[in-house]
């Protein structure tokens, strides 16, 4: 359960971060996570653009090959949604008065992510850019 160790302690650093359920998220990551692919950070927030929905709680596993964010649903099934470095377009960060927001902008569509501690905002960007930096530059070789 590494993905959920990482989560705890993004969760124990960023206490405003809002998210539930963390385990059962990380549950659903940990079982699309492939053999040879290893998880380099983790954290979570909601998988929302409005900072008042709260009960959509998502991990997100960034690793060697792939930003993936998964969601356990409240009574069943669950929710996986995949970015690889050749549709990551651009990250965009935005800090409110409480809480912060991140937008992964992809080829397909924009994610959002929400209702993340402000303080969280330059260590996820830090982590996501560095990650598809490096994947990115694989793709060219």
């Amino acid at each position: 359960m590494r993905v959920y160790k990482l989560v705890r302690r993004f969760k124990a650093k960023y206490g405003m971060t809002i998210a539930f359920n963390l385990r059962k998220h990380s549950e659903v990551v940990e079982s699309v996570i492939d053999k040879d692919e290893h998880v380099l950070y983790a954290f979570c927030g909601q998988k929302d653009d409005s900072h008042k929905m709260i009960f959509d709680t998502c991990v997100v596993a960034l690793t060697n090959k792939r930003i993936i964010v998964g969601q356990k649903r409240v009574l069943w099934g669950y929710q996986v949604t995949t970015i690889t470095p050749e549709l990551f377009n651009d990250l965009k960060l935005n800090s409110g008065l409480l809480w912060g927001k991140i937008e992964i902008d992809t080829i397909k569509e924009n994610l959002f992510i929400s209702n993340l501690d402000n303080k969280s905002l330059d260590e996820i960007e830090t982590n996501i850019n560095r990650m598809m930096l490096e994947e990115k530059k694989k793709l060219r070789q």
